[in-house]
């Protein structure tokens, strides 16, 4: 995955205060390196977990906020009062910090030495206290943050730091995020539109749109040398159908789909995007619709949407960099056409191309055929099903006063019966908790049919992503009533209309 090679950092904040002495804060502070190892150890958090001195007044806790918030690399703090650390001393701190923030409620100890406690230790070991001072001074600020309350040898604890920690490193990527649009979005499309400037706002990413020519001008940089290699690895990797092999008569649109991959890859290095769109109607000199080379680029964590849409590009690069590491997969995905046979509903979600192997149940066939739109030559593309499982559906529309995030818990699995004539890659899944009520809570959310199915990622992965930018997201999942559902969307019109701006819990 092209990534920013500096390993994302985590700090941990330790709360206390001085009427305990130099004694008592020395026990604190190699305490607190106890609970520092133990998370950095944690293969669950992939960020380093870097301890800070104790801090014990409002000026030491205002600079390292303000240091954390400035020093590259640092994804989020997470905060743990040892002792009693008064809030008031957190107020201007907490105010600066500019990075996701998760409160820690814990003890160095997973059990209490019963027979021994005395007042000594009573007043060492009061996270109790200490942690619901600090909790009350975020909610009076209306700080957002993610709370985690048990002992860090406990694999839920773990796990719910770790989901924290991918969508904090989300959220950093999303921050810095550069999009290129190969000519707008698809004519008359609704919501792949959106307001670019407020995205940048309130996400920090930067959408641009180029030229067709510029992919077409470094493509034509690009060596035969270079596209020897890239076909020699196709052949490798992929079970190449005959017309495409070395002795196929379709050969040449084989080096040309790598023609094109070379052309991107390096048109997207050059201007540091790590996420693109392309668009049928506006293909210019192309002669194919890139389908390959863009099935690739997302196998390598590039983030795509289809038709112009930025929206759905950056969410699958944000999700594939929160995946770093984990297995299952995230791709670009579209619902396409419904089995409605009833008590059996099945959605069978596919694109036109653009189906990342990496949720591949088995190698791709690399194959060549028709599209039928684009009014271009016969596309190359990988043909696959998507492996069976539990997943994630997300997609992002754009409401005029705010985004929204929508997902849906599925269940992908096997088609149920061959498809011989559909030669894309496709994803077959049931909607949680049933098939009309998912579709229709969707289509009461406004989501949009562009979406990023994950295999790689949990509901509560796209909870904190959402709790960390601040963005309004509305689940579907196995408790989920239509009209309970309805209910909560209104709520969430007057809430985000009533309260622009505010650092929500």
């Amino acid at each position: 995955m092209s990534r920013n090679p500096q390993q994302p950092e985590i700090w941990f904040l330790t709360g206390s205060q001085s009427l305990y002495g130099p004694d008592v804060l020395d026990q604190v502070e190699t305490q607190a390196r106890r609970i520092v190892e133990a998370l950095d150890a944690c293969p669950e958090i992939p960020a380093r977990v870097v301890g800070r001195p104790v801090l014990t007044t409002a000026d030491a806790i205002l600079r390292t906020c303000r240091e954390a918030s400035s020093t590259d690399g640092v994804v989020g703090v997470i905060a743990w009062m040892h002792t009693f650390s008064p809030a008031k001393a957190w107020i201007t701190g907490l105010g600066a910090l500019d990075v996701p923030l998760l409160h820690l409620h814990t003890q160095v100890d997973a059990a209490l030495p019963w027979s021994t406690i005395d007042m000594d230790f009573m007043n060492l070991n009061q996270s109790a206290h200490g942690d619901r001072e600090f909790g009350y001074i975020q909610t009076r600020l209306g700080i957002a943050r993610k709370t985690v309350a048990g002992h860090v040898s406990d694999p839920r604890v773990r796990a719910r730091v770790g989901a924290w920690a991918r969508a904090a490193i989300g959220a950093a990527e999303l921050g810095s995020l550069r999009v290129a649009r190969f000519g707008d979005n698809m004519r008359d499309v609704a919501v792949t539109e959106g307001d670019k400037v407020e995205a940048q706002r309130h996400f920090g990413m930067s959408v641009n749109s180029y030229g067709i020519d510029g992919l077409l001008g470094a493509m034509a940089q690009v060596s035969e040398g270079r596209v020897d290699e890239l076909v020699t690895e196709y052949d490798g990797c992929y079970q190449v159908c005959k017309e495409l092999r070395a002795d196929g008569d379709r050969r040449a649109d084989l080096r040309y789909s790598a023609q094109i991959e070379l052309g991107l890859r390096d048109f997207l290095a050059e201007g540091q995007f790590a996420a693109f769109t392309t668009n049928f109607e506006d293909l210019g000199g192309l002669r194919q619709l890139p389908g390959l080379a863009v099935q690739r680029l997302m196998a390598d964590g590039y983030g795509f949407g289809a038709e112009g849409d930025w929206k759905s590009a950056a969410l699958v690069r944000t999700l594939k960099v929160m995946a770093d590491g984990l297995p299952g997969g995230t791709s670009f995905m579209e619902d396409y056409t419904y089995d409605l046979t009833p008590g059996q509903e099945l959605v069978l979600g596919a694109h036109m191309l653009e189906v990342c192997p990496s949720i591949a149940s088995s190698t791709p066939s690399c194959e060549i055929h028709p599209l039928g739109i684009g009014g271009r030559e016969d596309p190359v593309r990988l043909v696959f099903d998507a492996a069976a499982g539990p997943a994630v559906v997300l997609g992002m529309l754009d409401l005029g006063d705010r985004f929204r995030l929508v997902a849906n818990e599925i269940e992908i699995v096997a088609p149920p019966h061959p498809l011989p004539l559909l030669p894309v890659a496709r994803a077959v899944w049931r909607p949680v908790p049933d098939f009309a009520t998912a579709t229709e809570a969707w289509l009461t959310a406004g989501g949009p049919h562009h979406t990023v199915l994950t295999r790689a990622l949990t509901t509560e992965h796209l909870q904190d992503l959402a709790r960390i930018t601040g963005t309004e997201l509305a689940v579907i999942d196995a408790e989920t009533r239509v009209d309970p559902f309805a209910e909560r969307l209104r709520w969430n019109d007057a809430f985000y209309r009533l309260a622009p701006g505010l650092r929500r819990a």
